[in-house]
């Protein structure tokens, strides 16, 4: 088998809906980490969620499912210990780990000027899944404090409701996933190619 055989099959590998058993064990982990870097957040009222950390770095390592499933059990474990709201974002959490996890693949996190741009592509994928449920559960509101000061200033200038919410949840993303996007980068750097390997799939 070539090289070109080899990294067409790693690469099937690991957009696999099936979860290995390799995979599995990174999921409690990256959900601690999302909780606990969330609760980090808010307790210090920070302008970012930070609650994304853990779907990122399982997406990174191994792949869509191990990402989608951190974020999503995290939203509802969050939501049924510390607030209730938490758990109707886990579809956006979902949509984080895939998007994390096509980034990935394509290169994005393998130097720190290509993290960026995939941080703001997170972002809007975020925005996107996000907005809809902002105006359905909280008016078009985010709960954080500068991104709802432009949301207001722009319902004010009678900007549609859904365009406001939009550009209030976006700001807020873009600054959370740019955070979170290189906090990942350089954890996920840190680690040893071999437990990446083995996360991977041979992806690292």
């Amino acid at each position: 088998m070539n090289s070109k055989e080899i990294s067409s099959k790693n690469k099937t590998a690991f957009w696999s809906f099936k979860l290995s058993a390799h995979a599995a064990t990174l999921i409690p982990a990256a959900v601690g980490i999302n909780y606990v870097a969330k609760v980090f957040a808010e307790s210090l009222k920070l302008p970012v969620w930070l609650g994304s950390l853990g779907t990122f770095l399982a997406s990174m390592l191994a792949g869509p499912v191990a990402g989608a499933l951190s974020g999503f059990i995290n939203n509802v474990v969050y939501g049924l210990t510390l607030s209730p709201i938490s758990t109707v974002y886990a579809l956006t959490s979902i949509g984080i780990g895939l998007a994390v996890a096509w980034l990935k693949q394509r290169g994005f996190f393998k130097k720190p000027v290509t993290v960026l741009p995939a941080a703001i592509l997170v972002a809007l994928v975020s925005a996107v899944i996000s907005t809809p449920l902002n105006v359905a559960f909280w008016g078009g509101q985010t709960g954080i404090a500068w991104g709802d000061a432009l949301f207001a200033s722009l319902v004010a200038k009678h900007v549609n409701i859904w365009l406001a919410s939009f550009a209030d949840e976006f700001v807020l993303d873009l600054l959370d996933k740019t955070v979170v996007a290189y906090l990942a980068f350089l954890v996920y750097k840190q680690l040893p190619l071999s437990l990446r390997s083995f996360f991977a799939g041979g992806q690292a």
